[in-house]
């Protein structure tokens, strides 16, 4: 392997440990383990559902639309990974603590990430106002990768970098316009705490 690499991969190996440090802490591991756990879909599929009760046909059509962007993710975070079959940290450290099982064997991309910056995305498209919740909550899913010894630094950067791929180029390809989801939204809004 190259030098600058190696350095590379002993810099990163060096912030894992780090911050999987934080999970020492049972609140902060209580707290990325309910954000992972959340952000295995739970919280997505929620959403979906919540929208298009809320939304009607309008927002029925655009949450499918989301939801379908969400299945391309899958196929493609699966395809990768079982490719370039990288190793998650705490497989390949010592030092670094798994505080969570996995949902796969291998770590890059992370899938979780990938789907929170998609989904983030594609709802801030639709429905702005949900922005407030869910970009605070992608930021805690993709940090959870870290803190809980299950990512790299990198997996979490690739998977962000594919989901927000991912959702710009279906929003590119699909032209509905997020007005048209009308007053039922309205009423999903007063749920809101803001």
């Amino acid at each position: 392997m190259h030098p600058l690499l190696l350095r590379a991969d002993a810099f990163e190996r060096r912030v894992c440990i780090r911050i999987n440090t934080w999970s020492r802490n049972l609140i902060c591991r209580g707290l990325f383990r309910v954000a992972s756990r959340l952000g295995d879909g739970v919280a997505w599929y929620t959403l979906l559902i919540a929208i298009t009760i809320a939304g009607g046909l309008p927002a029925a059509v655009a949450m499918l639309h989301v939801g379908l962007t969400g299945l391309v993710g899958v196929y493609l975070y699966k395809f990768l990974k079982t490719r370039l079959v990288r190793l998650r940290p705490f497989v390949a450290h010592g030092e670094i603590v798994a505080r969570t099982a996995p949902l796969d064997e291998f770590s890059f991309p992370s899938g979780h990430t990938l789907h929170a910056v998609l989904f983030t995305t594609m709802f801030a498209y639709y429905v702005p106002a949900l922005t407030a919740v869910t970009l605070p909550f992608m930021l805690l899913v993709a940090a959870s990768r870290v803190v809980l010894g299950l990512h790299y630094p990198t997996d979490v950067l690739a998977g962000a970098a594919i989901g927000l791929m991912l959702a710009g180029v279906s929003l590119g390809f699909v032209d509905l316009d997020p007005v048209r989801l009308g007053p039922g939204i309205d009423a999903l809004r007063l749920l809101l705490p803001f």
